[in-house]
């Protein structure tokens, strides 16, 4: 049964959220994931997506466990964990290798081996690589080659991604989550699996940009041509709107956060200049009339630089308003009002809500846009133990076949660190 059954958790610095999939066999005759629990509990003891006390931290992550446990009815015995945080960078690399078979035909041996060469690059002093993403091959000087496989040739390069995070921020993360009692499948940074909950092939290949745009971080990805263009973490996000509101108001965080749920938007022309609200009835110790205009100008404001820093990142990558897909935003401050025409205004760009696609559930939160990471990870797990199960190596999830452990050595501290 635990072979059908796949978690994914997500750590963030909001909310910890765990979903849980299990596999259904679907019309088309493929098998598809049915979430059966979708659980988010409040976090401590993480900020900016890194630990900062690993006590609260597991703490947070235990109790999201046992709720989802409870939920599902079902024990958890391991997850497939999401990583973000702004200490994650990604660089670019190419591998090379000769063709081992005399009559010139490409094997999987030989992708295997020229991911391998790409994972020779230089890292960072404290850095470890957490995936390696083949974005093209090319085979005697052929550009443009998605799968090499079968093809003949001499030589075989390969330009891909690497993307690494700092060692001691990974160590602290596989940490937090053995001393649950929790083993570690992978760990995947997070937006890239948000990215499979969200965007069709077809996004994937006209050119997209996946937002995920969290409490204290903002997550990034583009891909064109099917393949991972460019990613960052932005170190922004929904408290620092909550914080300008605050500050703005000269009130208390749990008051500004009730704000900015209840009354805030990114439209202040959509807003009555008369309209105001009380902030005793949002818990604040003497009553106040606040003008909702002057909030929306507030939350306007904040908003719209996280957008020119997402802007900043595009213009690295000459994709300035230039991606016909557009960008999808997804994580808990995506559900703001007002927030798709701002973001369509200053990226230049069509702009949807990404909530999660190809999956079934009765659970209403499943389709909850901040959910999309975590159930992104329980289908990140299905599409890995598929692949691994098939023995094909025909698809992107395919590629991070022995890329995507991280090395042995890792894998060796992470099961030191198990109680």
């Amino acid at each position: 049964m635990s072979e059908d059954i796949f978690t994914g958790l997500d750590i963030g610095s909001h909310a910890i959220r765990v979903a849980v999939g299990k596999t259904i066999p679907s019309t088309a005759g493929k098998n598809q994931i049915h979430i059966i629990g979708a659980v988010e509990v409040p976090s401590s003891g993480i900020n900016k997506g890194t630990i900062t006390g690993i006590e609260d931290a597991v703490s947070s992550v235990s109790k999201a466990l046992e709720q989802a446990e409870r939920l599902t009815g079902l024990p958890l015995a391991s997850s497939w964990v999401g990583i973000s945080g702004s200490h994650i960078i990604s660089q670019e690399s190419r591998g090379v290798v000769g063709v081992s078979r005399s009559d010139g035909e490409i094997r999987d041996e030989d992708v295997e081996r020229a991911i391998e060469a790409a994972r020779t690059v230089a890292t960072p002093t404290n850095y470890e690589i957490l995936h390696v993403i083949p974005k093209m091959f090319i085979v005697d000087g052929q550009r443009g080659i998605k799968d090499p496989v079968g093809m003949n040739g001499i030589r075989l390069e390969v330009d891909a991604l690497i993307i690494q995070g700092l060692s001691s921020q990974i160590k602290n993360l596989t940490k937090c989550v053995y001393r649950t009692g929790l083993d570690i499948e992978d760990l995947v940074y997070s937006i890239l699996a948000t990215t499979e909950a969200v965007v069709s092939s077809r996004q994937k290949e006209l050119g997209v940009c996946v937002l995920n745009i969290g409490a204290s971080t903002t997550s990034l990805a583009l891909y064109e041509e099917g393949e991972v263009l460019h990613t960052a973490v932005l170190p922004i996000g929904g408290v620092h709107v909550t914080s300008d509101i605050a500050i703005g108001l000269r009130t208390s965080l749990d008051v500004a956060e009730q704000v900015k749920l209840r009354y805030a938007t990114c439209r202040p022309d959509d807003v009555n200049k008369k309209e105001e609200f009380d902030l005793q009835e949002l818990g604040a110790n003497e009553s106040e009339a606040v003008g909702r205009r002057f909030v929306a100008d507030i939350t306007e404001a904040r908003v719209q630089e996280i957008f020119e820093l997402v802007d900043r990142e595009l213009r690295k990558v000459e994709r300035s308003g230039m991606l016909p897909a557009g960008v999808i935003l997804t994580g808990g401050t995506a559900k703001l009002a007002g927030i798709l025409e701002t973001a369509k205004e200053s990226l230049r760009l069509p702009v949807s809500l990404g909530t999660a696609i190809g999956i079934s559930s009765v659970i209403e939160r499943a389709h909850d846009p901040a959910m999309s990471t975590a159930i992104g990870l329980v289908l990140w797990g299905q599409h890995i133990r598929s692949t691994n199960e098939g023995g094909k190596f025909s698809n992107v999830f395919a590629k991070f076949k022995g890329v995507d452990k991280l090395g042995d050595g890792l894998k060796k501290m992470w099961k030191s660190l198990k109680p």
